[in-house]
């Protein structure tokens, strides 16, 4: 009786290995490259720098809408602000199978190790928003005009200030640029200071602190409180005799953030200076709002990725002619193959054209479009 049920149980044990072997068999998958490969869709891979900023949030939900929506697969990377995860992020979708790459860098000189790898495999990279240096495995660039960005918050300052048409008075301004591994925080400052530096060669601008040079005037990962402890010692070391301050360049929100805090805290409400900016984030439409921020650049990240799907499309369907995007799209762009050199040569660019918003018109161009509303506080809120 023993024996029976001992080869009982023996039959029953090798059945059920048998099973779930068999079951184990079916459940297996092909790698994620030869499905993509055999189902004849293609992947678009797209790296940000960091999830912290919501200007990158915003963008990969616009793009991930456009590629999936025309049946694209994608795959997304947010790498903290680290480079070298960055680089493992682009081989690992080159691994993975990526057709396309789009990338904006976090530091613009140090993914040529991890490109040159796309480049072996003919993927086409395209550089998002941030152009990417010395490396010839960039096939194309999609921005805005960024050095058109630092002109705007400069002009700006020269008219609220009625410099052309203030006599012998004079102002004082402290510079806030952005990140100087960011190359476009270069374009950024070069477009502003072309305008600005004739006022300060004439005396008719003082910079007060006497820090005017890009690498001294940067701010590292464009981060609101190295902007604030920045602007806080400089109006302990510069402005504590009582001397006001009349106009702040600041590259973009975030700067321009931590220099309002500094700026209230210091002098309590009682100066208000003109501060610029760039991104239209929320907090600092409704500092606009309120008073406490004075205009911001605005750029349409949707019109972006309308012009990186177009490009994408393009490039992975055959007889396609990239330069003509910008002819059959409505929103502003312009194809340059003369301005933007990454060091290997120039890079032919799509570039959008950014806007300048202000207490004036927030509400025609952000509010009535649908891209913010106004929350039950009464502050700026994202529409969805």
């Amino acid at each position: 009786m023993k024996k029976k049920m001992l080869l009982l149980l023996s039959v029953l044990l090798i059945l059920a290995v048998a099973c779930f072997s068999s079951c184990e068999k079916k459940e297996e998958k092909k790698p994620e490259t030869t499905e993509f490969k055999e189902s004849g869709i293609k992947k678009i891979g797209i790296s940000m720098p960091t999830e912290s900023l919501e200007r990158w949030n915003k963008d990969v939900s616009y793009l991930k809408d456009k590629f999936e929506s025309a049946g694209y697969a994608v795959e997304v990377t947010y790498s903290g602000n680290n480079i070298d995860r960055q680089n493992d992020d682009i081989r690992k979708m080159i691994s993975d199978g990526a057709d396309i790459l789009v990338v904006a860098s976090i530091d613009g000189e140090m993914l040529s190790d991890s490109l040159s790898e796309a480049k072996s495999k003919n993927i086409p990279v395209i550089a998002y928003d941030r152009l990417i240096m010395n490396t010839d495995a960039v096939s194309y660039y999609v921005s805005f005009d960024n050095y058109e960005v630092g002109k705007l918050q400069a002009e700006y300052i020269v008219n609220a200030l009625k410099l052309n048409d203030s006599g012998d008075k004079t102002y004082n301004m402290e510079i806030f640029a952005g990140d100087s591994n960011d190359n476009n925080a270069k374009f950024f400052y070069n477009g502003s200071m072309d305008v600005l530096k004739k006022y300060i060669n004439s005396g008719k601008i003082k910079v007060v602190s006497g820090q005017t040079e890009f690498e001294t005037v940067a701010t590292a990962q464009w981060s609101t409180n190295e902007a604030m402890e920045r602007m806080k010692n400089i109006l302990v070391s510069y402005y504590s005799d009582g001397t006001k301050i009349n106009a702040c360049l600041c590259a973009n929100d975030a700067v321009a953030l931590g220099i309002t805090r500094a700026i209230r805290s210091y002098y309590k409400n009682n100066n208000v200076p003109v501060i610029t900016g760039q991104d239209a984030d929320p907090v600092n439409v409704s500092n606009i709002i309120h008073d406490k921020q004075s205009m911001t650049v605005y750029k349409e990240f949707s019109n972006e990725a309308v012009v990186t799907y177009e490009l994408v499309k393009s490039l992975l369907e055959d007889n396609a002619t990239p330069e003509s995007i910008c002819d059959k799209l409505e929103c502003k762009c312009s194809y340059d193959i003369s301005t933007y050199d990454n060091g290997t040569g120039v890079i032919p660019s799509f570039l959008l054209k950014p806007e300048v918003i202000t207490k004036d018109n927030y509400k025609e161009k952000l509010i009535d479009t649908g891209y913010y509303k106004i929350g039950d506080n009464g502050y700026v809120e994202p529409a969805q």
